[in-house]
């Protein structure tokens, strides 16, 4: 499991039919991340549905 799949901007896309990440990269971002340069992604934000509902309250 990628770290992506816990990503808040990691969503589903109806035309596509599968989930994607919605931060607009710019192609040498894209790049890095695809290619394995980058640790960690910077955009990265836990989807924590918890957090969300504490909110609610």
């Amino acid at each position: 499991m990628t770290h992506c799949e816990w990503c808040l901007n990691y969503v589903w896309d109806e035309e596509y039919g599968e989930r994607v990440c919605c931060v607009p990269l710019d192609e040498d971002e894209m790049g890095d991340c695809l290619g394995g340069y980058t640790r960690e992604c910077p955009f990265f934000q836990m989807d924590n549905e918890y957090k969300i509902v504490e909110k609610q309250n």
